[in-house]
Parts: C-alpha cells; sequence; structure tokens
C-alpha cells in the first residue's frame, strides 16, 4: 500500500517542479527588458550586491517569521559559497551582457542553460539523458543560435557572437552549474533556509569583490528605471526565483528544472512588443518556434 500511494505523491511533487518553473520563467523575463535599459547606468557589481541584500532580507524575514532556521543548516557553510558565487558570477555577467546585447537576444542565450544543465548533471549527479531529451536539447541549442545569429547563417558559420551576448554565455554556464549544485550539496534544508543562505553568502561575496564599484555609485542620483529594476531583480528575478529553481531542482531532473528557460524569450518578445511597439525580425522566427518545440518533448513524459 505504501509503494501505490508514493506513486500519486511523486507526481504531485513533479506537478508543483513543474508550476515553479512555469512562474519562474515568467518571473525572470522582466529582468531582461528591465536590466537592458538600466545596465549603462550603474555598475553590475554594484547592483548586483544591492540586489542580493534586498532579496536575503526579504527572504531572511519571511524564514524567521515561519519555519526559522534550524542549527543543522549551518553545517559545511561552504556549500552556501559554492552556491551564492554561482549565483552572483551569473547575475553580474548578466546585467553586463546587457549593456550591449539586446533584450530579445540575451533571453536566447539564457535557452542554452538546459543543454549546459544537463551536461553537469551528468558529470555531478549521473543524471542520463534519454534519446528524446537529447533530441530536445538540440534543438532547443540550435534554435538559440538561430535567434542569437539573427537568422544569419554566414555570421554562424562565422561565429559571430556579439560581445555582450558572449559575457552573458559565461553567465548561463554558471547558472547551470547552480542547478544541479544545489541537489548534490542540499543536507535536508528546506528551499527557503538554503535560498536564504544562498543568497547571504553571495551578498558577502559581491560586497567584497565589488566594494570599489559600490562606493563610487553616486546611489542618492541614480535614475527611476535603475531603482525600479533594482527592485524588480531582487524579489521576482533573485529571492523569488532562487526559491523557485531550488524548490523545483528537488523534484525535476536538471535538463526539466531548466528546459522552461525556452519560455523566456516569448514572454520577454511580448514585453517589449508592449513597450517599444516592435517585433522581432520574421528571420529569427523559425528558432523561436524551435525553442518552443524542445520545450514541449522535454516536459514529455
Amino acid at each position: 500500500m505504501a509503494e501505490l500511494s508514493a506513486v500519486p505523491d511523486t507526481r504531485r511533487e513533479a506537478l508543483q517542479g513543474h508550476a515553479a518553473m512555469l512562474l519562474f520563467s515568467a518571473a525572470i523575463a522582466g529582468s531582461f527588458s528591465l536590466g537592458a535599459r538600466a545596465a549603462n547606468l550603474i555598475d553590475p557589481a554594484a547592483i548586483s550586491a544591492a540586489r542580493f541584500a534586498i532579496a536575503a532580507g526579504v527572504i531572511g524575514g519571511i524564514v524567521m517569521a515561519g519555519p526559522g532556521i534550524q542549527r543543522a543548516a549551518f553545517h559545511a557553510p561552504w556549500r552556501y559559497l559554492v552556491l551564492g558565487g554561482l549565483f552572483a558570477a551569473y547575475f553580474v555577467l548578466m546585467f553586463e551582457g546587457l549593456k550591449t546585447a539586446p533584450p530579445i537576444s540575451a533571453a536566447v542565450v539564457f535557452t542554452l542553460t538546459p543543454l549546459m544543465a544537463a551536461g553537469f548533471g551528468w558529470l555531478l549527479a549521473r543524471q542520463r539523458l534519454t534519446g528524446r531529451i537529447a533530441t530536445a536539447l538540440a534543438l532547443g541549442a540550435a534554435g538559440s543560435l538561430w535567434v542569437i545569429f539573427r537568422g544569419d547563417l554566414q555570421a554562424l558559420m562565422r561565429l559571430e557572437l556579439g560581445r555582450g551576448e558572449a559575457i552573458y554565455l559565461i553567465g548561463c554556464a554558471a547558472h547551470a552549474l547552480y542547478t544541479p549544485m544545489v541537489r548534490r550539496l542540499n543536507r535536508g534544508e528546506s528551499a527557503l533556509v538554503s535560498t536564504f543562505a544562498t543568497l547571504f553568502a553571495g551578498g558577502i561575496l559581491l560586497l567584497i569583490w565589488g566594494a570599489p564599484a559600490i562606493l563610487h555609485t553616486d546611489w542618492a542620483h541614480l535614475p527611476l528605471i535603475v531603482w525600479v529594476t533594482l527592485f524588480y531583480v531582487a524579489i521576482f528575478a533573485s529571492a523569488l526565483t532562487t526559491v523557485l529553481v531550488q524548490f523545483a531542482a528537488m523534484r525535476l531532473p536538471s535538463s526539466k528544472v531548466l528546459a522552461y528557460t525556452y519560455l523566456t524569450p516569448i514572454w520577454v518578445i511580448g514585453v517589449e512588443a508592449v513597450l517599444t511597439h516592435q517585433m522581432p525580425p520574421p528571420a529569427v522566427l523559425p528558432g523561436v518556434l524551435a525553442t518552443v518545440a524542445a520545450l514541449l518533448l522535454l516536459l514529455k513524459d
């Protein structure tokens, strides 16, 4: 009887993981459009340090008001430095890349994360790929590359990758490694507690590394768009998405967790259409459709 009752519980947990990542894809999309408009107005290390401090404060308040932090969560604190360092690297490189990369192109670079996550998942947790998942990842990567190179086959053959896209690609590699590391380093902590510790550790690392940029930022005279971006990415694209990824990573394989990144360009295209009243050139649409097909393949059981 116990074995029979475990099946629905497993399915329920998987559905919860899928719902978390659907919300993740919507929340993360706004950071591309806002980030592109604020990236050249503040140093990436400064805004990333501030966002980690705000996000850690929000999550820390929720944790202390709710379950609290058990002493066991402090065992091997180096784990949070690893997770926080990877997450901090992702956000700093994202803002640095958005200085020159268009929001839609950056969002499509983000869709290469599942392929990298699958590789890291195999290395760290021996999570094997079926033929269908491998096909989906390859299809999604091909669609992503098509959009990144704007449908220009000659540019693709010459690998004429923009500087912003190249910088952000390195950040996405850090994000891809972060996902399987969550599962590997977790020792029973809840997603909220682990998220708070990760954000706190990442914030400390950013305060140390980005101290000169933080001190030289004129915080009192920053444009409004920077503050809007800061609080959006701190609450929705840092605190919320970190909880969602950690929650989903304990219920789904790494490749499926980040499969929802394939939805991100769709969200960003919609946001950019509202903000600029422009749509991407028709040449990139086949790539977008390929990433959607990849998502459907990855989510199929």
